[in-house]
């Protein structure tokens, strides 16, 4: 019996251990997704798979919906990344944050923002940083430098290219009106610089009118609507993106002014009412291409996610749009065939 009684104790303790290893590991397959990073293999390297998680400013604007299509096609070369649903703060900053801080309570492996403003985005970045997130800003800063990584285009050499083009076009001279995106964005704020820079080549070119116009076509219409009603002698429009450029176009349009006044604006897009469209079509007197980003965001994501080292600030080249160049540019950056 003493025999029997052992026997049936060390079963339960054989039992109680298969069920302990159990448990534990359970406990390590539910804590994967945290910002320790993915699954580990044998060899005790993260295999993943790795959460990535974007915070957009707006979805409807053209470029930011191409940064998105392009950003979802280049993180599908990661097959260990995971693309969570895209974020949309629909230009509203309170609801940005809120969305960054859903993410940060989900803990995704790797945060990508573009913010829409730098000011209430500061602290939820912070925070992220804070918890271990990895982040990667696009385009648009923060006013804190705990982040992994800016990648964005030169916005102050983009706005002085395009001033440098207002005073090719206007060698005589001539009154110009500018469209700007949110004031407190830096995107802004450097392109604006750097347009003025640009003119300065030219002393007869005067900026008779500026107003914000929030990167949107339809606000840019409006404002163009009221400048011209006001009979303002208007050469040269310079809008801070394509969609208010081409806004500006359709209010002088209405009016049967949009021959007599030129019009320059920046993103450069390669899809059928994009930037480099209108320069084929004669609507804008030149563009230039600003970059997405979105290859690049992928590529550090993936890296962030090991564990990698990356540059702290990418910035990339800003390409001229001519009436010479548009039709090779179109093609070359057309993404409308890959999937």
């Amino acid at each position: 019996m003493v025999h029997s009684k052992q026997r049936a104790v060390v079963v339960a303790v054989g039992l109680l251990a298969v069920v302990a290893a159990g448990c534990a590991s359970k406990a390590t397959n539910s804590n994967s997704g945290s910002n320790n990073g993915g699954n580990k293999s044998s060899g005790g390297k993260s295999s993943g798979p790795f959460v990535v998680g974007y915070s957009q400013s707006n979805n409807a604007e053209p470029y930011r919906a191409q940064l998105n299509l392009q950003l979802q096609y280049y993180i599908k070369k990661y097959p260990d990344l995971k693309l969570l649903p895209i974020a949309d703060a629909q230009q509203q900053s309170s609801k940005q944050v809120s969305q960054v801080q859903q993410f940060i309570q989900q803990k995704v492996n790797v945060l990508i923002v573009s913010p829409n403003e730098p000011d209430p985005l500061t602290g939820p970045v912070q925070q992220a940083c804070n918890a271990k997130i990895p982040v990667i800003i696009l385009d648009r800063s923060v006013n804190t430098s705990c982040y992994s990584a800016f990648i964005g285009g030169d916005n102050y050499v983009a706005g002085k290219k395009a001033g440098e083009l207002a005073a090719k076009d206007l060698p005589n001279g001539g009154n110009v009106v500018e469209l700007q995106g949110i004031l407190s964005d830096q995107p802004q704020i450097d392109r604006d610089k750097g347009f003025r820079d640009g003119i300065k080549s030219n002393p007869k070119i005067k900026i008779i009118e500026h107003r914000e116009a929030k990167w949107l076509k339809e606000n840019a219409t409006s404002t163009m609507q009221q400048w011209l009603a006001k009979d303002k002698n208007i050469n040269l429009v310079y809008a801070q993106n394509d969609p208010m450029a081409l806004g500006a176009y359709l209010a002088a349009a209405s009016v049967h002014k949009e021959n007599s006044i030129k019009f320059i604006g920046t993103d450069g897009l390669a899809i059928p009412d994009g930037g480099i469209r209108a320069v084929q079509q004669g609507h804008l007197a030149g563009t230039f291409i600003y970059p997405t980003c979105a290859e690049e965001a992928a590529a550090m994501a993936e890296k962030l996610a090991h564990g990698e080292t990356v540059q702290k600030k990418t910035t990339l080249d800003i390409t001229a749009v001519t009436p010479q160049n548009a039709a090779q540019l179109y093609t070359a950056n057309d993404f409308s065939h890959k999937k």
